[in-house]
């Protein structure tokens, strides 16, 4: 067996152990506290049902094409390497502001890695900014991150407000972690690259295209458009892929569900306990608006980001916004920190990539609490930080 293979094997194992682990927790909650288990579930389900029709989307966009065309075209605009990681660092905050992070990681990790391979330069600087800033960048409107979503249950605030509140803090973070990743990789950005290359595959101006537009439309519109862009996914590979055996394990592949179920259940167990329990919301209490941004970066690495949001917004918070800060830059501090990961893993992986965790959370473990120490920070002088 190849290591490659060994490698699939592994990682296969562990999903399943991770769905059935999910799964289980979910029976006990519901067994245990069946109105709180409700209550968490309702909180919890948009996000995984709208990473689901993403996934899906994403395969009909890269069978046609579009990937590949998008990043022959950024390439082509750039003038050199830093110049194409400035314009991916823009697009990057761009999308992940207005389309939440969940669309970037899917959208833009084929394309910005097909930008740097049609130029003939490393594609690890463009690889791994794409989920390390769609992380750090998604503090800006309560849509950006789903964990926006889940917190701001208990604050009644509209999106205007929260941006004037939170961008400030969303661009420090952003360009803090850019300056991490450009740092580690200045040598890869400052080679001379080739021409890029003509386009080795013609686009499918079709249901791939068709299905992004919807989806933006839907997410940008829709406060809640996970059953909408759900649909649409569905749709979209019926349409392009068919109905045939193939067509529907390669969704299946791409959708991961032992991962989606998993964490799914793992959420609301947590959500359960601490509509159940106390102890979260007594800590909360007792926190300093950097104490609680701490608390929650760690717990994102624990538990992975939207179980800990739904843990420890469960009940009403005291600093809603340094829980906010902790919840979308703490996942770069390790891969188990939110579901993002698992989608920039299979977007690179669909785009021939070779996104190696331990680099990529190397770089999250180096840019993480400089991002988040200067995010808080920016909160804080703003008088942000606290309800």
């Amino acid at each position: 067996m190849s290591d490659e293979d060994a490698q699939a094997a592994g990682s296969s194992a562990l999903s399943w152990l991770l769905g059935g682990t999910g799964l289980v927790a979910l029976a006990v909650a519901v067994a245990l506290h069946p109105d709180g288990a409700r209550a968490a579930a309702g909180q919890d389900w948009p996000p995984f049902v709208l990473v689901a029709g993403l996934l899906l989307i994403g395969l009909v966009s890269q069978e046609d094409g579009l990937f590949a065309a998008g990043g022959q075209l950024l390439a082509r605009r750039a003038g050199g390497g830093l110049a194409l990681y400035a314009g991916a660092v823009v697009m990057i905050a761009v999308v992940t502001a207005l389309l939440n992070l969940d669309t970037s990681v899917a959208f833009l990790t084929p394309v910005l890695v097909y930008a740097a391979r049609s130029r003939g330069e490393g594609e690890a600087p463009l690889l791994y900014a794409s989920i390390l800033l769609a992380n750090a960048g998604s503090l800006v409107l309560p849509g950006s991150n789903l964990t926006n979503l889940i917190v701001l249950g208990h604050v009644h605030m509209s999106g205007g407000a929260f941006f004037r509140r939170m961008a400030p803090a969303d661009v420090v973070a952003v360009v803090v972690t850019a300056l991490v990743i450009a740092a580690r990789h200045h040598a890869q950005l400052r080679a001379r690259a080739a021409a890029p290359s003509s386009p080795g595959m013609q686009a499918r101006w079709g249901v791939g295209l068709v299905a992004v537009l919807a989806a933006t439309v839907l997410v940008v519109a829709l406060r809640n458009a996970a059953l909408p862009v759900a649909a649409v996914g569905v749709l979209a590979v019926a349409a392009r892929l068919g109905a045939s055996r193939a067509a529907r394990a390669r969704a299946l592949e791409v959708l991961g569900a032992p991962v989606l179920v998993g964490l799914f259940g793992i959420a609301v167990a947590l959500g359960t306990l601490g509509r159940a329990w106390a102890g979260p919301a007594l800590l909360l209490s007792h926190l300093g608006t950097w104490a609680t941004a701490a608390l929650a970066a760690g717990a994102t690495v624990l538990v992975n980001n939207l179980p800990a949001a739904s843990l420890l917004s469960a009940r009403a918070l005291p600093h809603p916004f340094a829980l906010l800060v902790g919840l979308n830059i703490g996942p770069n501090l390790f891969v188990s920190g939110s579901l993002a990961w698992v989608l920039w893993w299979r977007s690179a992986r669909t785009a021939q990539a070779r996104p190696s965790l331990r680099a990529g959370a190397g770089l999250g473990l180096l840019s993480a609490p400089l991002a988040l120490a200067a995010a808080m920070a920016v909160l804080t002088l703003s008088g942000g930080a606290g309800h």
